[in-house]
């Protein structure tokens, strides 16, 4: 693949050899970030367990992710007057069931109350495909639509492990501090942790980069990552 002047430029700044100190890491993928907006910095961890189907889960990232979230949420009577005063985006029942139904999409997260997901179920084909299907061990099946639509709109963001035990998460824009992004990185690290199945054997995490949405991958060093967040 042959890359671009800014690329080959920038990577000359990182030794792709070397595995960095999680405040050093994230100053050098800050530092090779060669696009003109407001990236964002993105981690990819490699996941060490059999059955990655079973690996999913919500981290609440204390800074956020620096982007706005546009909230869905599904429900009847009273629960649509507390939903809207939470800041959900758009609420309703059939109405939305059947906007959904038409293809449209334009939000990022989506709660529902358990008495909607007999007729959200139905919306799998739409929702499946974009991620957004709402999922009780993800809260965002619930009657406490307040406290879901809060944490979505905080910061809160789902993972799950691609075919190659990839997670791949943005942890806020390169425009945030270093402590504030190091604070979103070790709740992802801890969060991944907590999560670990108690059969998984071996280290957890196989490996750990970080990078902004256009620059140079960086490894950090997973060992004293895991260690400090365990």
């Amino acid at each position: 693949m042959k890359r671009g002047k800014k690329y080959i430029q920038f990577k000359e700044k990182v030794d792709r050899t070397k595995s960095y100190p999680l405040p050093e890491a994230v100053g050098l993928a800050k530092a090779t970030s060669y696009t003109k907006f407001d990236g964002t910095l993105e981690i990819s961890t490699k996941l060490n367990y059999k059955s990655l189907q079973n690996v999913r889960g919500t981290i609440s990232l204390p800074h956020g992710t620096g982007k706005t979230i546009k909230v869905l949420v599904f429900c009847k009577g009273d629960k649509q007057n507390e939903a809207r005063e939470a800041g959900a985006d758009f609420v309703g029942d059939m109405d939305l069931v059947e906007k959904v139904a038409g293809g449209w999409t334009d939000f990022d997260a989506c709660v529902a109350t358990p008495d909607m997901m007999k007729e959200v179920g139905k919306l799998g084909p739409v929702l499946g495909r974009k991620g957004l299907m709402p999922k009780p061990k993800a809260g965002t099946v619930t009657t406490d639509v307040t406290k879901a639509v809060k944490e979505l709109k905080a910061g809160r963001i789902e993972y799950r492990p691609d075919k190659g035990g990839v997670v791949h998460l943005g942890v806020g824009k390169v425009s945030f501090s270093d402590d504030k992004l190091q604070d979103n990185i070790n709740a992802v690290v801890a969060a991944l942790m907590k999560d670990k199945p108690s059969d998984a054997k071996g280290d957890y995490l196989r490996s750990f980069a970080v990078s902004a949405t256009m620059g140079i991958g960086v490894k950090v060093d997973v060992k004293e990552l895991v260690n400090a967040n365990i």
